[in-house]
C-alpha cells in the first residue's frame, strides 16, 4: 500500500481530494493527478491497493473524494450505495501482459502454444494472488494444463508490483497489467497476452455520496478526459475508454 500527497501551487484554502486507486491505475493516476494539482492548486491525497482490498475498505466506512477501481467494483459498490452510481466515468482499459528482466532475451508469448511453453520453461514467475490479473493468470493456465507446474515455481503476493521482483533478480518473469508492468525501472514488456488468453479490465472512477469536497472531486472526474489526461493514459500502456 502506498500513500502519495501531490500539491500544486494554488491557494492555501485550496480543497483536499482523497483518491483511492487500484494498482492498475496508479500510474496513470499518479501522473494525471500532478498535471490536475499543478493546473488547480488542489492537493491530491491518494492510496494505491488491489481494488477488492480498497473495495472492502471502502464497504467498512473509508472516506474517500473519489476511487477509481475495476468497473466490476466500482458497479458493485454503486449498488450498495458506496459509490454515487451517476457519477461513474470510464477512465481507461487495460490488458494483461508478460515483462522480463532488462537485458535478458524475451520468449515468445505470442501465440498459445508458444505461451504455454514459455511458462513451462520459465524458472520462476511472479504473479499476484488476489490482483485480478493473476486470478485470471491461474485460471488460464489451468485451461493450458501447466498450473501445477507453475504454481511449484511462482513467486507470489497478494498485491503490489510483482515487476519489481523482476528487476531485483528474484524472478524470471512477471505477469500483472500491462500499465502496472511499463512504468517498472529495471525490467522490459514482453508483450501483451495472446489474444485467446487477453483479459481487458475496464477502469473506472467515481465518488463518494459523502465527499467531503464534491466540487473538486468533480472536477478531477472531469479532468480525466482532459487531452492531458488521454496522453498519459496512452504514455502509461493503457488504452483510453
Amino acid at each position: 500500500m502506498l500513500a502519495v500527497a501531490l500539491s500544486g501551487g494554488g491557494a492555501a484554502s485550496a480543497a483536499e481530494i482523497k483518491v483511492l486507486s487500484s494498482n492498475g491505475t496508479s500510474a496513470i493516476v499518479r501522473a494525471i493527478g500532478a498535471e490536475f494539482a499543478r493546473r488547480t492548486g488542489q492537493t491530491l491525497v491518494t492510496k494505491i491497493d488491489v481494488a477488492t482490498l480498497l473495495q472492502k475498505d471502502i464497504e467498512a466506512g473509508e472516506s474517500f473524494d473519489v476511487a477509481v477501481l475495476t468497473r466490476a467494483v466500482v458497479d458493485e459498490l454503486a449498488a450498495k450505495g458506496a459509490l454515487d452510481a451517476g457519477t461513474r466515468t470510464d477512465v481507461a482499459r487495460s490488458g494483461i501482459g508478460v515483462a522480463a528482466r532488462t537485458g535478458a532475451a524475451k520468449p515468445d508469448i505470442g501465440s498459445v502454444d508458444a505461451f504455454r511453453r514459455t511458462f513451462l520453461d520459465a524458472r520462476s514467475v511472479a504473479y499476484t494472488t488476489v490482483g485480478g490479473s493473476g486470478i485470471h493468470f491461474v485460471k488460464m493456465l489451468e485451461r493450458l494444463g501447466i498450473a501445477d507446474a507453475v504454481r511449484a515455481k511462482a513467486r507470489t503476493q497478494p498485491g503490489g508490483i510483482v515487476g519489481e521482483l523482476v528487476a531485483r533478480g528474484e524472478a524470471e518473469l512477471a505477469v500483472q497489467q500491462v500499465s502496472e508492468l511499463v512504468p517498472v525501472e529495471g525490467i522490459d514488456l514482453v508483450g501483451p497476452f495472446p489474444p485467446e488468453l487477453q483479459l481487458i479490465t475496464l477502469f473506472t472512477a467515481g465518488m463518494s455520496p459523502h465527499a467531503k469536497n464534491p466540487e473538486a472531486a468533480r472536477a478531477l472526474l472531469r479532468f480525466f478526459a482532459d487531452p492531458a489526461a488521454l496522453a498519459v493514459i496512452k504514455a502509461k500502456g493503457m488504452d483510453p475508454p
